[in-house]
């Protein structure tokens, strides 16, 4: 039903607003109630301060603000939970290359040379320098398909790689400052594809990557960006164990050529 105002019931004003009475169109304002509207200078339609607003009392805000902290407990709790769930389900799969504890299920390249390989902390360190050269470290195990995940941290202009079968390799080098991608730079398949972003971070931040080779093709992440897009490699890039790349290989790391550290090992092998 439709609601008209008349005459001298239109309205009574009271500092700044307006109170309405609610009429029906036949005039007969008692079948519907009326609608008030609190002045805004703190008083009612009748004239007095009935309509103000009344203070909150102390003990509810204080309520109040717990059930504030309640909601937001629990939505970061629930954040928390999604986010392990996400990380879970992306390591699904995935086992240890590297126990955090000693150098189990790998061995030198060349036991003739300074081993510069420890663990510390559950990190895998290579210390080498230009007068104190190391040795590459090689799994036992030998793979063929298969998706690796890892960690590293590399100082400025140091230099490393992580070799997938122990024939191609994804290159570790500090050379953030440079700015740009190059084939023989941070993240390329060296000497052999550039990476096709620029995905790096400065020296001595830990570097997350993830590397995936079925057949000849390879697909890398370099820091949560896709750098490498099922690149197909029919050859060694360099430094390599031998050159038999449709066999099963071991993972290598690169000892010989600079400082380097590793981390978070972990590898899935697929069909």
């Amino acid at each position: 039903m439709g609601l008209r105002l008349r005459g001298a019931e239109k309205q009574k004003r009271f500092g700044r607003a307006v109170v309405y009475k609610q009429v029906s169109p036949t005039g007969f304002e008692d079948s519907f109630p009326y609608r008030h509207w609190a002045s805004l200078d703190g008083f009612g339609a009748d004239g007095n301060n009935a309509g103000a607003a009344k203070p909150i009392p102390a003990a509810t805000k204080v309520q109040t603000h717990l059930n504030s902290m309640k909601k937001l407990s629990l939505l970061i709790t629930l954040s928390v939970l999604l986010t392990a769930r996400v990380w879970a389900a992306e390591d699904s799969g995935f086992r240890p290359l590297f126990n955090g504890k000693d150098l189990t299920g790998w061995h030198v390249r060349n036991t003739q040379v300074h081993n510069s390989w420890s663990v510390e902390n559950g990190v895998l360190k290579n210390v080498s320098s230009k007068d104190v050269h190391g040795t590459d470290l090689i799994t036992d195990e030998k793979f063929m398909n298969f998706t690796v995940k890892f960690d590293f941290m590399v100082p400025d202009h140091s230099n490393s790689g992580f070799y997938l079968r122990g024939r191609h390799e994804i290159q570790i080098l500090g050379d953030y400052e440079r700015g740009t991608n190059s084939i023989s730079g941070n993240g390329s398949l060296y000497n052999f594809k550039a990476p096709d972003k620029f995905a790096l971070k400065p020296g001595n931040e830990w570097q997350s990557c993830e590397a995936t080779i079925v057949g000849n093709k390879i697909t890398v992440v370099l820091n949560r960006i896709k750098i490498h897009d099922n690149v197909e490699c029919r050859k060694a890039t360099g430094g390599e164990l031998d050159n038999h790349v449709d066999e099963p290989g071991p993972i290598m790391l690169q000892g010989d050529h600079g400082t380097v550290s590793f981390r978070n090992l972990r590898i899935k092998v697929l069909k």
